[in-house]
């Protein structure tokens, strides 16, 4: 597995701006859209590419477009979804596909409540967006998903992880291709399973309580 976390000063900033508890909702989406964006950069440094040839005003030149099969970007519901805008602005071209996920509470243990995805994932890059990888069991749940359809490989893009949460994904993922690209590492994990020092429940922060 390999791990890359994105210490940009903008990635920085704009992540001290998502912890403080008194950002609105409204800021936290469009921050946490910018965000993705800049994490989707790094994130998407080896997506496949062919050799196209095109023709400037100028003259004939040869140049790279992304090849076929077009990455699968994977949002978890729900808080995964406020996270998709900003990877497919940068990648208007992959195809979406949705997993549903919950946390049990009790074990911290994800429940898969709801799925769309091609029945076939064979040789596609797949790119899983979910916000804080905690304790991994949903990010393990969905890299496993994945690469059980097929996947060549699986890239998480994440904002947070603590270090429990990546040494889980580690050793679940064991000779697979997987990289994580995140915003920070943080501590640890609290006795509820919550990222510390963190930014809370994201899903809550981007779409208020339910």
């Amino acid at each position: 597995m390999r791990v890359h976390v994105a210490d940009h000063p903008l990635i920085t900033h704009k992540l001290t701006v998502l912890r403080d508890k008194n950002t609105s909702s409204p800021t936290f989406r469009a921050l946490t859209e910018e965000l993705v964006t800049l994490l989707a950069y790094e994130a998407t440094r080896n997506v496949r590419t062919e050799v196209v040839e095109i023709e400037t005003p100028v003259a004939p030149t040869k140049g790279l477009a992304i090849s076929s099969p077009r990455p699968l970007v994977v949002p978890i519901l729900r808080a995964g979804l406020g996270m998709l805008e900003g990877m497919v602005k940068l990648v208007p071209t992959a195809e979406v596909g949705f997993l549903g996920m919950v946390r049990n509470e009790e074990t911290l243990q994800p429940d898969t409540y709801a799925e769309r995805l091609p029945d076939d994932l064979s040789n596609r890059q797949c790119f899983v967006l979910d916000p804080m990888l905690a304790t991994g069991g949903s990010l393990i749940a969905a890299i496993n998903y994945l690469f059980d359809r097929g996947a060549e490989d699986v890239t998480a893009v994440c904002i947070l992880a603590s270090p429990e949460g990546l040494e889980a994904v580690e050793k679940a993922t064991a000779n697979r291709e997987v990289t994580i690209v995140l915003g920070a590492v943080d501590e640890r994990l609290d006795e509820n399973g919550y990222i510390v020092p963190g930014l809370g429940d994201a899903g809550d922060r981007l779409y208020g309580l339910v």
